[in-house]
């Protein structure tokens, strides 16, 4: 009689992402989404794109929906990492800065992002570069509110947005790709995160 064996059990890796992707077709997604897009945007170091991307593709008919909400809490989030850069820079907002590496001459700075903060929020807002160092450098360098939240909803809206339009056009083959190179497309995702904590020390 043959030999019967147990099929091979996942690796740890691939045990998160099927909980992940569970996680994200399930009833409280929406909300852990909103808030790791909310402490994104203030102190939390980890992106939103954790949950974003298994929930557009445990969904794709809905991603643009998923794009919007994660930009809402994204902005919203934002108010409190501007507020901290505004009325708590001497404490919490120094504290935050230093963390990054950027505890620098922060009055020249000042001077610069008022005349460039529109760029600065536009750019660095759609790039891997920790969100929360505009959020609070907008508030510490008293930008004007109202531009920055219309900035921060432009600059967040075609981040999450772009990754929107690839899950939804190429959204089986994605989850084919990931699925099939979990482990490669994992250190991807962290190279490019520790590139944006570099970065931020030269842009």
């Amino acid at each position: 009689m043959a030999e019967v064996r147990d099929a091979p059990r996942p690796n740890a890796l691939r045990r998160l992402y099927a909980w992940t992707l569970e996680l994200s077709a399930g009833p409280h997604a929406w909300t852990a989404l909103a808030a790791v897009s909310f402490a994104e945007a203030s102190f939390f170091p980890i992106p939103p794109d954790i949950m974003l991307l298994p929930m557009m593709l445990a969904d794709r008919k809905r991603a643009f929906w998923i794009a919007g909400w994660c930009t809402l809490w994204s902005v919203v989030g934002g108010l409190l990492g501007y507020a901290i850069g505004a009325l708590l820079y001497g404490t919490l907002g120094h504290w935050l800065i230093s963390v990054y590496g950027l505890s620098g001459d922060m009055n020249q700075f000042r001077a610069l992002y008022r005349e460039y903060g529109a760029l600065i929020i536009l750019i660095k807002g759609a790039t891997p570069i920790p969100f929360k160092l505009v959020t609070i450098a907008s508030g510490f360098a008293g930008y004007n509110l109202a531009a920055f939240i219309g900035l921060a909803a432009i600059t967040r809206g075609v981040r999450f947005g772009m990754i929107a339009v690839l899950l939804y056009i190429f959204g089986p083959q994605v989850r084919v790709f990931v699925e099939k190179y979990l482990e490669w497309v994992m250190i991807g995702i962290a190279v490019v995160i520790v590139l944006g904590f570099v970065a931020i020390r030269y842009l």
